[in-house]
């Protein structure tokens, strides 16, 4: 059975579960709440180790094959680019589309969310390389420390073989553990979509963000199946384009339903591999890079967001230097969302109120009911950004081996 029937199955459970559990129960929301959380905590036991033996095997093997610049510069210029696009997207499909204004509420707020770029700088580089290893939620000093791994060890090769040997065997070790919890994870899928029925119902059923849910699966929709399929079949000369996006279908219910970018990094890596047959020395660098830099996704909600926040608070037309200011920032705030595996776009908009000022410090309280939704498309955005450009880096470099679609997982 495909992976995602599988999960796709454990969803249609939890959202009978959601109808057979008393919703208005505390007691029922505080298990829902623990359930989800310990699902989250399973699907991502196995991400760090995985994580930093494939990156110091991969940079092992591209330090050694001369890669290094050409894989780094399709990847990079791939996120920039991706981010650009998507943040542009949001930021003119609201401006062209007139939602209807949210009304203004009376909740005040004294404590702001705390940004701290200064404090993102410095987890880079914990005092002890250890370190790196234990924090699960931002996987950059992870990944900086194995790839100093792997390319130390390629400098020395012939000293440096049996480290490499154990480098690779755990590497392969650690994704064998990957893919049987991935094959199991679909019990998790049943807490992940139990709580996001939860949150999803009130929200639908008021109409105030209604319209706003509608264009965003229109912007969703737009992506995922005419420009990222047009982009892969004139760039990339590839003639079955939708491949590419049935091996995202499993990658992308698992981000949007659980809005968490570490927890769907390791089914991406999984269908990259075995669905499209991307090799591991591109597949164990692309996609962690793409998961803690192209928040694409991101950009797009907080542009989209903070429109319809303006528009809410004032019915004139917004100016073309606000317009410049909200593109910048929303496009430089998401490439310092990577700490943050979940609820990045939600507190990057909390900042962007911050900033613009003029009384509108807490006026992303307007969003605060759909803030879960807002995770869920902008996790899903990004989702299906790291399969096509994963994939694309991968037939640039030639680092992949074509697979038929009844071999995909």
């Amino acid at each position: 059975m495909r992976l995602w029937l599988k999960y796709l199955i454990g969803m249609a459970i939890g959202v009978a579960a959601y109808f057979i559990i008393p919703s208005g129960s505390a007691q029922a929301r505080a298990l829902v709440d623990f359930f989800f959380d310990f699902a989250l905590r399973f699907g991502r036991f196995t991400l760090l180790p995985l994580l930093f033996f494939c990156v110091a095997t991969a940079c092992f093997k591209l330090n050694e094959n001369k890669m290094v610049f050409k894989t780094g510069s399709w990847t990079f210029g791939l996120i920039l680019l991706s981010s650009l696009a998507l943040m542009l997207l949001g930021l003119f499909s609201s401006l062209i589309v007139h939602l209807p204004r949210i009304p203004i509420t009376m909740e005040k707020t004294n404590t702001l969310t705390e940004f701290s770029i200064q404090g993102l700088l410095l987890q880079l580089f914990p005092y002890s390389g250890f370190e790196a290893l234990l924090n699960g939620a931002f996987l950059l000093p992870c990944f900086i420390f194995a790839g100093l791994a792997g390319a130390g060890a390629s400098s020395e090769r012939a000293a440096s073989k049996t480290a490499f040997s154990i480098f690779d065997s755990m590497s392969r070790v650690c994704y064998n553990v990957m893919s049987f919890v991935t094959e199991i994870f679909v019990i998790g899928m049943i807490a992940i979509m139990c709580k996001w029925t939860l949150e999803f119902v009130p929200v639908m059923s008021s109409p105030v963000f209604r319209p706003m849910i509608i264009l965003l699966l229109v912007d969703l929709s737009l992506v995922a199946f005419v420009a990222y399929p047009l982009v892969l079949h004139f760039f990339c000369h590839e003639p079955h384009p939708y491949r590419v996006l049935y091996a995202s279908l499993c990658p992308f219910l698992v981000a949007f339903f659980s809005g968490d970018a570490n927890l769907s990094l390791q089914v991406n890596m999984r269908h990259g591999k075995d669905s499209l047959g991307i090799k591991r020395r591109i597949n164990s660098v692309t996609f962690p890079l793409f998961s803690i830099f192209a928040r694409g996704g991101d950009a797009l909600v907080m542009a989209f967001s903070f429109v319809i926040i303006l528009r809410s608070y004032s019915p004139l037309p917004i100016n073309a230097f606000v317009v410049l200011w909200i593109a910048l920032l929303s496009f430089l705030l998401s490439f310092a969302l990577g700490s943050l595996s979940s609820g990045g776009a939600f507190i990057a908009i909390t900042v962007m109120c911050s900033l613009y000022g003029r009384g509108l410090e807490p006026s992303y309280l307007l969003l605060k009911e759909v803030a879960p939704i807002l995770t869920s498309f902008a996790a899903g955005f990004n989702a299906i950004t790291a399969m096509f450009a994963s994939y694309i880096v991968a037939v640039k470099t030639g680092m992949y081996q074509p697979k038929e679609l009844k071999h995909f997982i």
